[in-house]
C-alpha cells in the first residue's frame, strides 16, 4: 500500500512539476506577446488556446523549443524575460520593428542553437554573454542600428557556422578569437566599420564557404591562407583598404577581383601576380 501511495504521490508531483514549467514559460510568452504589441500581429496568438497552437511556437514534452515570428509586426522591445526560456533552441523575430538592445542577459539560454535579429531598428552592442552559449550554430543580426566591437571572447561559440552581422554600424579590429571559429562556413560582415587588418590566422578556418568583408576598412595585405581554404567558394572582400599584391586565383575568386578604396577614396584595383 505504501510503494502505491509512494507512486501515486511522485507521478502527482511530476505532473505538478510540467505544469508549472508550462505556465513559467506561457506568462513569459504572454509578456512577449503584450510588449511586441500582438494585437498589431499580422499572425496572432489566441491566448485561450495551448501555447503549441500559437502560430510560430514549438513546444515538445510541454517545453518551448522554438519561437520563430519572422516577419510578423512586432513593435516594441524584446522583453528580457525571453531569456528565461532555458529550453529554448531556436529564437527567430527577424524581419520586424523592434527597437531597443538585445537582452543583456541572452548568455542564460544555453540550449540556443539559432539566433535571428535581423531586419530590425535594434541598437546598443553585443552583448559579451552572447559569447557564453556552447551550442550556438547561427548568429544572424543583419540591417539592425547595432554598433560597437565584437566582443574578444567571440571564439567561444566552439560551434558557430552562420555569422551575418552586415549592414551595421560594427567597428573595430576582429578579435584574436575570431580566428579561433573553427566550424564557421559563412560570414557576412559587409558594409560595417571594420578595421585593421585580417590575420593569416585564417587560414584556421577550414571550412569556411562564403566570406564577405565589402565595403568596411580592413587594411594592409591580402592574406595569401584564403588561398589555402579548401571550401571557399564565394568571397566579396573589396571595396575596402587592402593593398599589396594578390594572386591571380584570389582575384577571380573575389566577386569584384578585388577592387578597393585608397586612402584618398578612390577606386583602385590590387596588382596580380600572374601565373
Amino acid at each position: 500500500m505504501n510503494k502505491k501511495i509512494t507512486l501515486i504521490l511522485t507521478v502527482f508531483f511530476s505532473l505538478s512539476v510540467f505544469a508549472n514549467v508550462s505556465f513559467a514559460e506561457k506568462e513569459i510568452l504572454i509578456k512577449l506577446n503584450q510588449a511586441t504589441n500582438g494585437s498589431k500581429w499580422i499572425n496572432k496568438w489566441d491566448l485561450s488556446l495551448p501555447m503549441d497552437k500559437w502560430y510560430g511556437v514549438k513546444v515538445v514534452d510541454d517545453k518551448v523549443i522554438s519561437i520563430n515570428l519572422k516577419n510578423n509586426n512586432l513593435t516594441g522591445r524584446i522583453p528580457v524575460e525571453i531569456t528565461n526560456l532555458l529550453n529554448l533552441r531556436e529564437l527567430n523575430l527577424g524581419t520586424n520593428l523592434l527597437n531597443g538592445e538585445i537582452p543583456l542577459n541572452i548568455g542564460n539560454m544555453k540550449t540556443l542553437e539559432v539566433l535571428d535579429l535581423s531586419f530590425n531598428k535594434l541598437t546598443g552592442y553585443i552583448p559579451v554573454s552572447i559569447c557564453t552559449l556552447p551550442n550556438l550554430k547561427v548568429l544572424v543580426l543583419d540591417r539592425n542600428i547595432l554598433s560597437g566591437e565584437l566582443p574578444p571572447q567571440i571564439g567561444k561559440l566552439s560551434t558557430l557556422e552562420n555569422l551575418s552581422l552586415y549592414e551595421n554600424s560594427f567597428q573595430g579590429q576582429l578579435p584574436v578569437s575570431f580566428y579561433e571559429l573553427k566550424y564557421l562556413k559563412s560570414v557576412s560582415l559587409y558594409a560595417n566599420r571594420f578595421t585593421g587588418k585580417l590575420s593569416s590566422a585564417i587560414g584556421n578556418l577550414v571550412l569556411l564557404e562564403n566570406l564577405n568583408l565589402f565595403d568596411n576598412d580592413f587594411k594592409g595585405q591580402v592574406p595569401m591562407e584564403l588561398e589555402k581554404l579548401p571550401n571557399l567558394k564565394k568571397m566579396n572582400i573589396s571595396y575596402n583598404l587592402f593593398s599589396g599584391l594578390v594572386s591571380n586565383k584570389l582575384s577571380l575568386l573575389d566577386k569584384l577581383n578585388m577592387t578597393m578604396r585608397n586612402e584618398m577614396g578612390n577606386v583602385v584595383s590590387l596588382p596580380v601576380i600572374k601565373g
